[in-house]
């Protein structure tokens, strides 16, 4: 599978509330079915579905003891999805110190420069009288 793919699969999971939801339930460990259905109203089978679809994305593994299967999250994804945004981050980043240079420029400016012109006539017109 390329990396294209898994980032695809990986955004089209975290695309859902309910599967970001379950995946930070399961930062804090192993957990069932039953216990990551809790909080949600909604059916096992709907919750199953939705781990299927992380497992598919490869956020989720299951394990098997006995009759209990918890799922666990894999993080590896994650990351592919956090490397991907660093490049983006980094032109954002760019164009916010762009913006804050521009910023610090006009604030240096006279204070009647950068104000509107009808509001620069309206204040000689005041001195005037």
């Amino acid at each position: 599978m390329s990396t294209t793919d898994t980032l695809d699969r990986t955004c089209a999971a975290l695309a859902d509330p309910t599967r970001r939801a379950i995946l930070a339930r399961l930062s804090a460990g192993q957990a069932s079915v039953t216990e990551l259905a809790a909080p949600f109203a909604m059916s096992l089978p709907a919750v199953s579905k939705h781990l299927k679809v992380l497992e598919r994305a490869g956020l989720v593994a299951r394990g098997r003891r006995a009759q209990w299967r918890p799922a666990q999250l894999q993080a590896e994804p994650l990351h592919e999805v956090a490397d991907w945004l660093a490049d983006y981050r980094r032109v954002w980043e760019e164009r916010l110190d762009r913006i804050d240079e521009y910023l610090r420029e006009i604030q240096g400016a006279e204070p009647d420069e950068g104000a509107p012109k009808a509001t620069r006539k309206t204040k000689k017109k005041g001195r005037e009288q």
